[in-house]
């Protein structure tokens, strides 16, 4: 199995990034506690940096 590019894990962390701040904003916003952005921002960077991109053909 071939290791990814350094261009398609970058791609995922910043998509991880992204859904963590949606998911952050939704839950802040509904619980008015704004901590949750953080909370969700890490998660979503731990998510995206722990799974593995798909491999490149």
């Amino acid at each position: 199995m071939a290791d990814s590019s350094p261009n398609a894990r970058r791609t995922q962390l910043i998509v991880g990034l992204v859904v963590g701040a949606i998911v952050g904003v939704g839950v802040s916003l509904w619980t008015g506690f704004w901590l949750w952005l953080a909370a969700g921002l890490v998660v979503g960077l731990a998510t995206g940096a722990l799974m593995k991109p798909p491999p490149t053909s």
